[in-house]
């Protein structure tokens, strides 16, 4: 939240207001979320089939490359990090929307 926050304020301050503006029509993360079928396997709080984003956040919101990696692993998938669960390929996730959502992800609230 405070990285969009400075974005906002950096935009502002180097004259892209009107770039600023046309993004406010724009989908939230969580609406990103929601059309790409996120919430079909994880909660905001807690774990559904996956974890919660709330509990991804808690486990890595300290890592720096994180935010790199959780993108990758939103398009690429992956197995044995939160158990047995697999995380399946998300290919129709553009990388601009997987890093825009692994920075949402790992801004959440602890649980």
């Amino acid at each position: 939240m405070m990285f969009i926050r400075r974005l906002r304020v950096a935009w502002l301050m180097a004259g892209l207001w009107p770039v600023l503006a046309c993004s406010a029509n724009e989908p939230t993360p969580q609406q990103k979320a929601q059309d790409y079928g996120c919430f079909s396997c994880h909660g905001l709080v807690h774990k559904q089939v996956g974890p919660g984003f709330a509990q991804v956040a808690e486990r890595y919101r300290n890592d720096p490359a994180m935010p790199a990696q959780l993108a990758a692993k939103i398009r690429s998938g992956s197995v044995g990090t939160w158990g047995r669960v697999i995380m399946p390929r998300q290919p129709k996730v553009s990388e601009a929307d997987a890093r825009l959502l692994a920075i949402w992800v790992l801004s959440q609230p602890a649980p």
